[in-house]
């Protein structure tokens, strides 16, 4: 990339930290300015999710620091990765935080913006496209359509205990939203699916799980609510996953772009059958 694309960009200065949103996987939805900070960081501090082809940008003097979390496996603390930013900092090094997604969905980037704040640390947050929206629009399933839905609720799976959290009002959730898009749900589906359907769901909704989305090894599976757990339990799919509750993915047949683009024919509308479940597709 030139430097006429950076020349009006902000620089990542020394002493201070970018929390950067690194998108679901693929290294093209990097924004011009991640792409900025990857090019000028002294040290870049990366998450376990981060394609290591979005590291490759980094410029060949950069030290690359793992601070990833992955759940069930042995992770740095939240805590000390934040103090870890301060440190760098304070030592006069150009900080890049990269995360996957966006630092802001679900990424711990506002626990480690305000350990910046309560320090004095200089940042920018730079946004980044979150696998809620741009993992699915990857497997061709829209977070909105007109004709199917008017609204559209984030949630997570578990907190920072492990467990469903306590906080969801699955009720509500369940009888207000037409769509509904959970990050690492999948270990918790059972449960989930149990409180959505006594929510008044009807078990044969349709639901994706978008396992590695945007990447390579993306696998989709087409399931529904009452399945859900055993189909992913036979499927042999592990996180990291999206998942998607809701009429959107009807539409699935006629939107997989990237299928198509391996040789799989789109469906028009009017051929798509709402009992194309059950189905796992790369």
């Amino acid at each position: 990339m030139n430097d006429t694309a950076f020349s009006n960009l902000p620089a990542l200065e020394p002493g201070s930290v970018w929390l950067v949103g690194a998108g679901p996987g693929d290294p093209g939805l990097l924004t011009l300015l991640a792409a900025k900070g990857l090019a000028e960081a002294d040290i870049i501090v990366h998450d376990a999710l981060v394609n290591e082809d979005c590291l490759k940008l980094a410029h060949p003097g950069a030290m690359l620091e793992y601070a990833g979390k992955r759940g069930g496996k042995p992770s740095a603390r939240q805590r000390d990765i934040s103090l870890r930013l301060v440190e760098l900092a304070r030592a006069g090094k150009r900080v890049l935080r990269l995360k996957g997604g966006d630092p802001f969905v679900f990424g711990r980037g506002g626990e480690e913006a305000m350990m910046l704040v309560e320090h004095g640390i200089p940042f920018r947050i730079v946004p980044g496209i979150t696998a809620g929206i741009g993992g699915l629009a990857y497997a061709g399933i829209p977070v909105t359509h007109r004709d199917v839905n008017h609204a559209v609720t984030f949630l997570t799976g578990h907190d920072s205990s492990g467990v469903i959290p306590d906080a969801i009002n699955w009720e509500a959730i369940g009888k207000g939203s037409p769509v509904i898009v959970m990050y690492m749900a999948m270990k918790h589906i059972a449960q989930i699916s149990a409180n959505l359907i006594a929510a008044g769901r009807s078990a044969d909704e349709p639901v994706a799980f978008v396992c590695n989305a945007a990447t390579p090894a993306q696998q989709v599976l087409e399931t529904t609510l009452g399945q859900a757990e055993t189909d992913v339990t036979a499927s042999g799919l592990e996180p990291p996953a999206i998942v998607v509750v809701g009429d959107v993915v009807r539409l699935r047949p006629s939107l997989d772009w990237l299928g198509a683009l391996s040789g799989r024919k789109l469906l028009p509308e009017t051929e798509v059958r709402a009992g194309a479940a059950h189905k796992v597709s790369a």
